[in-house]
């Protein structure tokens, strides 16, 4: 045969497995009507296997592999459709209408925040990035962030989340999912480090250089530069510039920001040191209660997956292309205590009032063992 009639003759064959595959998805329609009145499950492992099992002894030996592949994927966009039409009623479902119920808050301009550092941390100047008019009380670390909030001393807390070098930060994962605490607004902040100094040392005069240890890492090559000088690590960049303050020392120096040297008397020997001009951080607004302000369009969880389950992560994923969600951050890391298991971090971009999403959530909730949905919020870029 020539190409162009091999061709004609699969182009033939498509249309025939396209008239099938919606009369496959019309079954499914009775699927999910069924489903709700029994209160089955969307998935059924059992019957998945039992069919792949069925389908691919009616092909050769060469193609089974292939067909087995072909069939997972029309399951998978089955389930997909399952999740999109059916209803749920979990606590977590229940949780979010209640939230939504409340319509699309207006976030408030003024607000008693709870922040880890001393005053010119960048989490305080997060806090004044995302509200107009921030009460700030510093606490010593992020624990206390979550104390002030859980006790109602502060309405939110402005914590770290991530860093565009040096990645997640677990501990405040942790927290969020021991305390069952909500993001409701994030912000990201350009870190723009600065080399400070009393206002009569010189560069050349330099014996020394005090930051927090990631700050100092991320300048790594400017401190190269420098030559022999002694470099020490403390609690962070604001805490740095306040111990410079009080250390009569003109051969020491710090690492710290623009508003750290204004705030402390400082001058800014050189400015922008680090790295790499993209450095940033992501910090997140966290509130005891759940609340969706308007332009809430950003989502976070974080889950676990089986064990022992191969393509358990493929599967996973799959849920996600199959309701044509875009997926903006997914990272991973050992759970302590737990011989081969690993915590799933995911950030993707849907609306939370469309019921599909919802249905997702859910499902997800449902199918894995730890599942914890972190809000729905905005981000200030």
């Amino acid at each position: 045969m020539e190409l162009k009639d091999i061709r004609e003759k699969i182009d033939q064959i498509d249309d025939k497995i396209a008239k099938l595959y919606a009369e496959r998805m019309e079954c499914v329609k009775d699927v999910i009507d069924a489903k709700k009145q029994s209160g089955k499950a969307v998935f059924d492992p059992d019957r998945e296997k039992n069919i792949i099992l069925r389908v691919t002894e009616q092909v050769d030996e060469d193609k089974q592999v292939y067909l087995k592949r072909v069939f997972e994927t029309i399951m998978d966009t089955s389930k997909a459709y399952q999740t999109v039409n059916s209803v749920y009623s979990t606590n977590l479902s229940r949780d979010i209408e209640g939230a939504l119920s409340k319509g699309d808050l207006i976030f408030p301009v003024k607000a008693k925040v709870a922040c880890q550092g001393i005053k010119g941390a960048y989490s305080g100047i997060a806090a004044d990035r995302l509200f107009e008019l921030a009460d700030i009380t510093y606490f010593k670390n992020f624990e206390g962030v979550f104390q002030a909030v859980e006790r109602g001393f502060c309405k939110y807390g402005v914590l770290p989340i991530e860093n565009s070098t040096a990645g997640s930060v677990n501990q405040v994962y942790d927290l969020m999912k021991k305390h069952k605490f909500y993001i409701v607004k994030s912000v990201r902040l350009p870190i723009l480090h600065n080399l400070i100094a009393h206002k009569d040392t010189r560069i050349e005069d330099l014996t020394e250089v005090i930051s927090h240890e990631q700050a100092l890492s991320q300048c790594k090559a400017f401190l190269e530069s420098l030559g022999d000088i002694k470099i020490t690590a403390c609690a962070n960049t604001a805490v740095a510039a306040k111990m410079l303050a009080e250390n009569p020392n003109k051969g020491v120096a710090a690492i710290s920001s623009r508003e750290c040297a204004d705030l402390y008397g400082l001058k800014i020997l050189s400015n922008n040191v680090q790295d790499s001009n993209t450095n940033y951080t992501r910090f997140i607004l966290i509130a005891k209660q759940m609340e969706f302000y308007t332009g809430a369009r950003k989502i976070s969880i974080m889950t676990t997956l089986p064990q022992n389950t191969p393509g358990s992560l493929n599967k996973l994923l799959s849920k996600f292309s199959n309701a044509g969600i875009n997926l903006t951050k997914l990272e991973s890391r050992p759970i302590m205590g737990s011989a081969f298991e690993f915590m799933f971090y995911f950030d993707f971009e849907c609306d939370i009032h469309q019921q599909g999403v919802r249905n997702l959530l859910c499902e997800l909730d449902n199918s894995t063992e730890q599942f914890t949905f972190l809000g729905a919020y905005d981000e200030i870029k």
